[in-house]
């Protein structure tokens, strides 16, 4: 530094000190960079990724994609023209360890293999996972080979959910629906709600675990609890996409 930058500014003078010296490290996300495609009338995703994902080095890094609020089969399917614009916009130039869709009907809809081909349009070979994706590996990782399904869709939309499940070697014997198709509504249905259901469900049929659809739906906070409660784990669309966005990135 020279003397004149060393000296007192006078009065009325600002000193400015170019060029400080700086050093980079590798950032927040120094042992997972996640990418999350968010849907536009989603209030419960991220809320409940800051929880699960409150680990040194791990962060997420959110978009929104358009949709409907309304959730049906061609609302869900509307999704698709949008995916590859919305990952593209996810920190562009740098590198994501994986990429989330988070909507669990909008993949059972579209299909597991466009969505991720969609993603990589805008982020070619990036690990991809969705909330069905994490929810089948977790259920197998579990031994699961019955399962009860919980989700708040219409009964068509809840059907394709059950197959989509049963078609990747996991049983529903038992499935219950909140049978709502406005998603701004689903995010305010209340955990007492998703409790009892629970509850209901185990009654009615023994399986090995309960599966919740549904990234609107609040269930993260309460899974421990009502494992302990029901007696079989208790997993929910962001619980299991949030474990499985920890999986591919390593």
């Amino acid at each position: 530094m020279t003397e004149a930058a060393l000296r007192p500014a006078a009065a009325g003078q600002v000193t400015s000190l170019t060029q400080m010296p700086f050093e980079l490290d590798r950032g927040i996300a120094h042992r997972a960079a996640i990418g999350l495609v968010v849907l536009a009338t989603d209030q419960t995703v991220e809320h409940e990724f800051r929880r699960i994902l409150a680990i040194d080095g791990v962060a997420f890094y959110g978009t929104r994609i358009r949709n409907a609020a309304e959730i049906n089969p061609a609302t869900l399917a509307e999704m698709e023209k949008g995916m590859a614009g919305a990952a593209g916009l996810i920190l562009p130039g740098s590198e994501l360890d994986v990429v989330a869709y988070g909507c669990t009907s909008g993949t059972v809809v579209i299909g597991e293999d466009r969505v991720f081909g969609r993603i990589r349009e805008a982020r070619p070979n990036v690990k991809c996972t969705t909330p069905i994706t994490g929810a089948v590996a977790g259920l197998k990782a579990l031994g699961a080979g019955r399962v009860g399904l919980l989700t708040p869709y219409i009964e068509e939309v809840s059907q394709m959910l059950r197959r989509f499940i049963e078609a990747r070697g996991v049983a529903v014997p038992v499935m219950g629906s909140f049978n709502h198709e406005n998603d701004m509504e689903v995010a305010r249905i209340t955990q007492a709600s998703i409790r009892d259901a629970v509850r209901r469900l185990v009654e009615e049929c023994a399986v090995d675990a309960v599966f919740v659809s549904c990234t609107s739906l609040r269930v993260a906070s309460i899974a421990e609890e009502l494992e302990r409660e029901v007696g079989v784990p208790v997993t929910s669309s962001n619980h299991a996409m949030a474990w499985h966005c920890l999986r591919p990135a390593g």
